[in-house]
């Protein structure tokens, strides 16, 4: 199956005619229904019914199409990204990211290490779950984690980044957002969204509170979903400060408790590259410099 192929499939799929499609695509009709015919016979099935009246996607065209979609989708980007790549760098090292936030000094690292590695391309890939797991099938140079994520992985350099606390997020004008410190107590009476893939950490925090019987909860798909609903006034919640994206959209408050979260960088074992241990020295110095930056 060729580019070319995919490409009149995916345009025939949404011209539903033939004569249409082949104009769009700047061929003939006939060249153009022979390579749809040719992809068809390699699948070993009809993607299109046709008709007097022009084309109709079968229910196996429909799925198929809609995958293929994707996948033309995917190699443009790639494409892209290699044209990027060629036209400029000798060398790229990519990073597994939850959210942008999570390495907020990653723009000023990019900027710094570019000074002097201007050949090395820093690519950020973002995953908002099963970063770790791409980055174990080699999809990716290194990954931001939670220590507790590396314990017994074969193969990895973990590296120490910082230590990010816990902390309330509410809106700027709830009664909150005035404290320096929240404490239970502080709590009792509110509503706190929970769930949403917590860390560790967080989920016994949350626990803790729930069990006292003094605090409402409301389960939140995702951490996008959570403060969606805080700025609707649904309520409050607890979040690693790694998440915070410093906009002043939300008051982000510390919270009184013990636990934390032991935030890394993880490498490939192998992976010796001097431009990537030449990276990591810069983001690990940024964060080093930002004693009083709150995580």
């Amino acid at each position: 199956m060729t580019t070319k192929q995919i490409d009149y499939c995916i345009e025939l799929a949404h011209t539903l005619n033939f004569s249409r499609a082949a104009d769009n695509m700047f061929v003939s009709q006939p060249t153009f229904s022979y390579q749809i015919k040719l992809l068809e016979e390699e699948i070993g099935f009809a993607v299109f019914e046709r008709s007097g009246k022009g084309a109709a996607l079968t229910p196996a065209g429909a799925q198929f199409v809609s995958f293929l979609t994707g996948m033309r989708e995917d190699l443009k980007r790639a494409i892209e990204q290699g044209q990027n790549f060629s036209a400029k760098y000798q060398d790229s090292i990519s990073i597994g990211l939850m959210v942008w936030q999570a390495v907020y000094f990653l723009p000023e690292a990019i900027r710094l290490f570019a000074e002097t590695e201007p050949n090395v391309q820093i690519t950020p890939v973002f995953r908002y779950e099963n970063s770790m797991e791409a980055f174990l099938r080699n999809e990716t140079d290194m990954v931001f984690a939670l220590k507790e994520q590396t314990r017994q992985v074969p193969g990895i350099q973990v590296h120490d980044l910082f230590e990010s606390r816990i902390y309330l997020i509410a809106n700027r004008d709830d009664p909150l957002a005035d404290k320096n410190l929240i404490r239970e107590e502080d709590l009792y009476g509110r509503t706190l969204m929970v769930g949403g893939g917590s860390p560790q950490a967080l989920r016994a925090v949350q626990h803790r509170l729930i069990g006292s019987g003094k605090i409402h909860y409301f389960n939140s798909a995702d951490h996008d979903t959570t403060r969606i609903n805080v700025a609707a006034g649904r309520g409050v919640c607890l979040a690693p400060g790694f998440l915070n994206d410093h906009s002043g959209q939300f008051a982000w408050i510390p919270f009184d408790c013990a636990e934390s979260f032991s935030c890394v960088l993880c490498t490939h074992k192998e992976d010796n590259r001097p431009s990537l241990k030449a990276f990591l020295d810069v983001l690990k110095g940024l964060y080093r410099d930002a004693v009083a930056f709150p995580l």
